[in-house]
């Protein structure tokens, strides 16, 4: 008897549901339709994890629906959380292996593409192809396709070919000088490139998702969701057997298909970057005869500079040896006081990539913070020398700024790989770097192979001469250090005494420092060792210079200057600190007669 006047359910007490009928078992056999849980059971042993991985997710996935003052169920967020990776993974995927970007190899522009073949090629059009294995994981590669190749040239002969292959020579050498300053930027343009394929590629799917939803409606939805329930399990396991099968066979056709691989590699490249090469086409038979040659150069050129800096090293601890025994030496600053404000100045750089590591070591042992750049980076201001500045930003030591007025030589394309080095490109405005104020612009003229020197816009030399005097000569300027690469653009600045300083370079010569109007003026020789009429690539034709200048830390003025000299039989010197110029009175109007 139960209390309360209704039955009680308990143990060993049938309820009315249970005692409805259920329905029979069907009878095992062929004809017997196969349940979802049987499609299952293949998964069981992986059960006990995926309940507690479930567990931990939906205790994840209830933090997260608790952030908002809205509390979203974690089953809802975790269907949301699906969503998001069935758009975002293939999205990536698709971004990733579509990637493309135009940059440069050597003195060419080229196309880089990502392919998954785990193999870099090098197309050169009709001369053939260069193929190397990719250091890229999951099988990824890429094509890199190179332009202005002739479509012409069919064949390699002394008299045609190989005449007008030579005339880029220098861009060949600079490149494998530095090859990793365009690898990084190709790797740079690629990963934007993916990203940016990959956004849309999402957005789209996005989009598509919600478009779907709003088509199909809240009922049908419903319908769907009660017939996909029980057959959920089945789905999923089916699907991520697909998924592995077919990732094994992808990723077995990507890795164990030789493909070109077979090819026999060129041992003229053994003991360079490019080892292990094969090459196809009419250029593998120009490697043959004539590639011994190019890697005798550049290993001459690697040996070459090498050796510079090893000679910059010893002559710099040497100086300071024989400073140290020198009783007339005297320290800018007191052991107790602030220590000087150290700058390197280089100047016509002229893409000599080479001297990259000797301006490294230069900027380590000095202990500058500050690298001046009086300009001509570049040898034509175009897009394909992107690598020189590259290479150049690469080999400055962390915590030093570079600063750069722009030459003749360089360009528009060279001033936006400037920015994106993460120099300050002088254009006009006062700038300060570690105290220093400096001030400098671009040169009004470009220089170009083939076609002269003309003016890039309206404004004259004088005319930017004028200009910076304005801006220096106003009461808030304050400039401690005029920085332009055509020394007379500063004449004008220096006759009003409105810039103690001033650091140019252009004429490949060293001039100074010599007093000029009321100011200094210093012009550097390259660094490049740049000779008229001979070439910036290769071991060093000319004295390549460096100076390093010392400012004192209140006045900001110059305090004294060291050349650091690579020659040309790649020995170096270093002198001792040398005295600047004492600054001039500076002059005062005539009082006004009485």
């Amino acid at each position: 008897m139960a209390f309360g006047g209704g039955a009680r359910k308990g143990r060993g007490v049938m309820t009315d549901h249970d005692a409805r009928p259920r329905s029979p078992r069907p009878a095992s056999g062929p004809g017997r339709p196969v349940a979802p849980r049987a499609l299952a059971r293949p998964f069981a042993r992986v059960a006990p994890a995926w309940s507690t991985a479930r567990r931990a997710g939906a205790r994840a996935l209830s933090w997260l629906g608790d952030v908002g003052r809205v509390r979203v169920p974690p089953r809802r967020l975790g269907r949301w959380v699906l969503v998001a990776l069935a758009v975002l993974l293939p999205s990536l995927l698709w971004g990733v292996t579509t990637a493309s970007t135009q940059g440069s190899l050597g003195p060419h522009t080229a196309r880089y593409d990502v392919t998954l073949d785990g193999s870099v090629t090098v197309d050169l059009g009709p001369l053939g192809t260069v193929v190397i294995d990719s250091p890229l994981p999951l099988g990824l590669g890429a094509r890199v396709v190179v332009q202005e190749i002739p479509a012409e040239v069919t064949a390699i002969d002394a008299a045609t070919s190989l005449e007008s292959l030579g005339r880029a020579v220098e861009g060949y050498v600079a490149f494998f000088n530095g090859p990793e300053a365009t690898v990084e930027l190709a790797v740079r343009g690629l990963v934007t490139d993916a990203l940016q394929r990959t956004a849309l590629a999402a957005a789209l799917l996005t989009l598509l998702v919600v478009a779907v939803r709003a088509a199909v409606g809240r009922e049908r939805r419903a319908e769907l969701a009660d017939a996909w329930r029980p057959r959920r399990a089945a789905v999923l396991g089916g699907a991520t057997v697909v998924l592995l099968v077919a990732t094994t066979v992808v990723g077995s056709d990507v890795l164990g298909s030789p493909g070109d691989d077979e090819r026999t590699a060129s041992a003229v490249f053994d003991g360079t970057p490019l080892e292990g090469a094969r090459i196809t086409g009419r250029l593998a038979g120009v490697v043959d005869t004539y590639g011994g040659y190019a890697v005798d150069a550049w290993r001459e050129n690697e040996a070459f500079y090498a050796a510079a800096n090893d000679a910059v090293r010893s002559a710099w601890r040497a100086r300071q040896e024989s400073d140290q025994r020198l009783l007339s030496t005297r320290l800018a600053a007191d052991e107790d006081g602030e220590a000087p404000i150290t700058a390197v100045v280089v100047s016509d750089l002229h893409c000599n990539v080479g001297m990259a590591d000797v301006i490294s070591s230069v900027l380590e042992l000095s202990e500058a913070t500050i690298l001046i750049n009086a300009g001509d980076t570049t040898v034509n201001g175009t897009a394909v020398e992107s690598y020189c500045v590259e290479t150049f930003a690469d080999a400055v030591p962390d915590g030093v700024t570079t600063v750069v007025s722009n030459g003749n030589h360089d360009g528009p394309d060279t001033t936006e790989q400037e920015l994106s080095a993460g120099w300050h490109v002088l254009d006009g405005e006062v700038v300060e770097l570690d105290g220093l104020r400096i001030l400098g612009d671009g040169d009004p003229r470009a220089t170009r192979i083939g076609s002269g020197t003309s003016l890039v816009g309206d404004e004259t030399v004088a005319e930017l001469s004028a200009r910076m005097a304005e801006v220096a000569c106003a009461p808030d300027a304050d400039v401690d250090l005029l920085l332009v690469h055509d020394p007379v653009v500063g004449d004008e600045t220096l006759r009003r005494g409105c810039a103690p300083a001033q650091v140019s370079g252009h004429y490949h010569q060293r001039i100074g420092p010599v007093r000029f109007g009321l100011g200094t003026r210093y012009t550097s020789t390259s660094t490049a060792g740049a000779r008229l009429g001979q070439p910036t690539v290769g071991p060093l034709s000319g004295v390549a210079e460096l100076t390093v200048l010392r400012f004192d830390p209140e006045t900001h003025k110059v305090l004294d200057y060291r050349l650091v000299r690579v020659l040309p039989d790649a020995s170096a010197t270093v002198t001792v600190a040398l005295q600047w110029p004492a600054e001039p009175p500076r002059r005062t109007p005539d009082l006004p007669l009485r």
